[in-house]
């Protein structure tokens, strides 16, 4: 196991390190529909507000690159994203598609969710040229997406026109829910990533689909990164912490200490966890401390109905522990 803690690069599209820059996030902005309650959420989205509560707009700019429909619940996105402080320049509006909502329900055996996401909502439908107005306009530090946001062949091609267009670093956080992610897809999203998230269970399939052996998930994992050339990996596992393998530099591991905290559900902790390693990348935290500060944090927001608070106070000690205080505007 590697204890030396080498400093995480700035993008290559960034030569200052003067704060605020802005991170793209591509991708759903959805509701999840619980059985007592709707709730704000789509991976992106949920990022974005973690990015904005910790670190808000004077230390990073997160910008929600999505699409809603004209309906009630783009209404209801809108306003959650004004609450939490996102730009809604990045969200596109949409005649003819809903607004995206994934179903959420609990298996009554093991505790654990289920997602049923319906066909065809707007987030299918980016528009690449805006995406496009958005990068010259802006010049993001970084580039974060999913698979999810690929299923169609729209979005998909938004997608590839912001990436090919941009120098700067892909974070890509795999989300992979059948039947909407094919091989393709996968096989180009791992070449755009210079980070990539990962849950275990996603580890394996990736490992079978693209470098199959039968050996133990660090290897799998040390592979897919040579294979094609991701600088940083990391695997989640729940309660049991988290790995970080870095091309250059090797393994280290992080477990989540026991939390006072009641788990309420899980939704969201990936997204979480994800939050808080793209702001250490930016910041320069040592990968120790983002690897630690990720995993803590997902384990905190697994005590929350939803993947984000409702109330933004829920911030205030993480920014406070992290050093992260917001400066009064002079």
């Amino acid at each position: 196991m590697v204890t030396a803690a080498p400093t995480s690069p700035a993008s290559p599209s960034s030569t200052s390190t003067d704060f605020p820059g802005t991170v793209f996030l591509f991708g759903e902005l959805l509701a999840d529909c619980f059985p007592d309650r709707e709730i704000p959420g789509g991976a992106p989205f949920n990022v974005a507000h973690h990015l904005c509560g910790l670190a808000g707009s004077q230390i990073l700019r997160p910008l929600l690159i999505s699409r809603i429909g004209q309906d009630a619940r783009a209404s209801r996105l809108l306003a959650a994203c004004r609450a939490a402080g996102l730009s809604s320049e990045g969200i596109q509006h949409d005649g003819q598609h809903p607004s995206g909502r994934v179903e959420v329900t609990f298996s009554q055996t093991n505790g654990l969710h289920r997602f049923d996401i319906p066909p065809q909502q707007a987030w299918d439908f980016i528009d690449g040229a805006a995406c496009e107005a958005l990068l010259l306009a802006h010049r993001p530090r970084l580039i974060y997406f999913g698979t999810l946001a690929q299923r169609n062949n729209v979005s998909r091609a938004a997608l590839k026109r912001l990436l090919s267009r941009s120098r700067t670093n892909g974070f890509l956080d795999v989300n992979l829910r059948p039947p909407w992610v094919g091989k393709d897809v996968l096989h180009w999203s791992l070449n755009q990533a210079d980070t990539l998230k990962l849950n275990e269970d996603e580890l394996a399939e990736l490992a079978t689909l693209f470098s199959p052996g039968d050996d133990a998930p660090q290897a799998q994992a040390e592979r897919l990164a040579r294979q094609f050339r991701i600088r940083c990996l990391l695997v989640t596992r729940g309660a049991r912490g988290a790995w970080l393998f870095e091309r250059e530099r090797g393994w280290r591991e992080s477990v989540v200490a026991s939390s006072a905290v009641p788990i309420i559900d899980t939704v969201g902790a990936g997204d979480a966890f994800s939050a808080v390693f793209l702001l250490g990348l930016q910041l320069k935290w040592a990968p120790a401390d983002c690897l630690e500060r990720a995993n803590q944090f997902a384990a905190a927001v697994c005590g929350l109905r939803g993947a984000v608070p409702s109330d933004a106070d829920f911030y205030l000690p993480w920014r406070q522990r992290w050093g992260l205080e917001r400066k009064k505007p002079a």
